[in-house]
């Protein structure tokens, strides 16, 4: 399956940092308060949503938040989510 832009998905590759960026988007932080998290300047910080926007072929924040959730760049509140076991309470 490919992407609006014609990249396959499992083709792209998107840094550490990038994902980072994505995670911090999620949270619902501006690009200057991801910036002031950061400790980088907003024009860093807009370079990279702007790259990430590029390679995920997504438009805006919405459509780059579906797409990282749909490929599993990010869990929200437990929504597709690797299910790891629970430290607490080991299986028998």
């Amino acid at each position: 399956m490919s992407s609006d832009n014609g990249t396959d998905p499992l083709d792209i590759s998107l840094s550490a940092r990038e994902i980072e960026i994505i995670e911090l988007v999620a949270e619902g932080l501006t690009n200057q308060e991801i910036a002031d998290r950061l400790t980088i300047s907003k024009r860093t910080v807009d370079n990279h949503v702007s790259n990430v926007f590029t390679k995920t072929g997504s438009k805006n924040r919405v459509a780059l938040l579906n797409w990282a959730m749909d490929h599993g760049k990010i869990c929200r509140d437990g929504f597709n989510c690797c299910a790891l076991p629970d430290a607490d309470h080991p299986s028998p």
